[in-house]
């Protein structure tokens, strides 16, 4: 039954699972504060399109921008397989390499905008923390396709219901929309995000076949 097999995800690897997602958002955050700061080159500015017009400001959108960091931890949380777990780590880690890289050697950054952040404290709080650097590609947006894309395999082969799926997929797509909506991103960062993580599901494409 599916819901025991997330149950058994769930007790199975509970230290390796602790330690190795605490360590891998750390060390994370380390190297993209320290990118951030130290970039090779002046940051190049991606330009709006018609959607970002579109994409009206949203502050409401903060909370699910920042469920990131929940949503990252379901597929290695159910996940039972140690091989298995060591494969999506070991893949979401490249990805993360790559996207540093390319922050380090061609450095971006979105729009200066005309929003009075001081109106909106959560937002200014975020945007002091996390400049508008490092935009292109959106590893906000590439994580959350990339571990919604495997924790939707998973669910297909342990057959859980569909609804249990779209949510899935309803999460994963507020997250996306979000870091646009929040102007942390524009929607170019998001296509580059896209891209990449497409690039890192091929990599894995038999765990997508399941």
């Amino acid at each position: 039954m599916w819901l025991q097999t997330i149950k058994t995800g769930l007790c199975s690897h509970i230290l390796l699972k602790s330690v190795g997602i605490t360590l891998f958002i750390s060390l994370f955050f380390i190297a993209y504060f320290y990118i951030l700061k130290h970039p090779a080159y002046q940051a190049t500015i991606i330009p709006l399109t018609f959607l970002d017009r579109l994409i009206s400001f949203q502050p409401a959108a903060l909370p699910i921008y920042l469920s990131l960091w929940i949503y990252v931890a379901i597929p290695p949380i159910i996940i039972t397989n140690l091989i298995e777990l060591y494969r999506f780590a070991l893949l979401i880690a490249l990805m993360a390499i790559v996207g540093l890289v390319i922050f380090y050697v061609w450095p971006t950054a979105i729009p200066v905008s005309e929003i009075d952040w001081a109106q909106h404290p959560s937002i200014n709080f975020l945007k002091s923390v996390d400049a508008a650097g490092n935009a292109c590609p959106s590893l906000h947006v590439a994580t959350a396709t990339y571990c919604g894309a495997w924790t939707d395999a998973i669910f297909r082969r342990i057959k859980a219901p569909i609804w249990i799926r779209l949510i899935n997929l309803a999460w994963g797509v507020s997250i996306i929309y979000s870091t646009i909506a929040t102007h942390q991103h524009v929607v170019l960062d998001a296509v580059g995000g896209l891209v990449l993580a497409g690039l890192t599901i091929l990599l894995t494409r038999s765990e997508f076949r399941q």
